[in-house]
């Protein structure tokens, strides 16, 4: 494109917008918090790094969430790395309505007492560090406070294009 060239407005619809970043892959996670003893867990594709010093970490979760009015009370959440084959987990964290920590799903207490879902790839528990509204979205930061990766780790579970799939290294 040269200087004398126009770039045209960005489209600011929202469809639109979606079916652009459908484009873009992500890694998933199921964020997992105890309130008032009871476990509450999400499927997120928004999770990334922050920081190494302190280690922070963060996820975006919308503001018309059911999950969000439970999981905001929490001071403590775990982040599961999921493996590909984990997506039926993954569908039955992000449905609506669904009893989420029923049968199939085995989980455990963690530290903090926070749900760790059995077969990740791996975990992080966190004390929760900032959370913000920005948009229709809330960022919520955490500060890590603990890790586990397992000692096989299997490739990653990712979203792309409206569908869960996986990645293979590079020869």
């Amino acid at each position: 494109m040269s200087a004398t060239e126009t770039v045209p407005p960005p489209s600011t619809e929202a469809g639109r917008f979606r079916a652009t970043l459908r484009n873009h892959p992500a890694g998933v996670v199921i964020i997992t918090a105890a309130v008032e003893g009871r476990p509450v867990g999400l499927t997120a594709t928004s999770f990334t790094s922050v920081s190494l010093d302190p280690p922070l970490v963060s996820f975006y979760i919308a503001d018309s969430s059911t999950t969000w009015p439970a999981l905001r009370l929490a001071g403590q959440f775990g982040v599961q790395l999921l493996g590909e084959e984990q997506s039926e987990l993954a569908t039955r964290f992000a449905s609506r309505g669904a009893d989420r920590f029923a049968p199939p799903t085995a989980w455990r207490p963690g530290p903090s007492e926070v749900p760790l879902l059995d077969g990740a790839v791996a975990y992080l528990v966190c004390d929760r560090f900032d959370t913000r509204l920005i948009g229709d979205h809330w960022l919520v930061v955490g500060r890590v406070t603990h890790t586990l990766v397992l000692e096989d780790p299997r490739p990653p579970l990712v979203y792309h294009r409206g569908a869960f799939g996986g990645v293979a290294p590079l020869a």
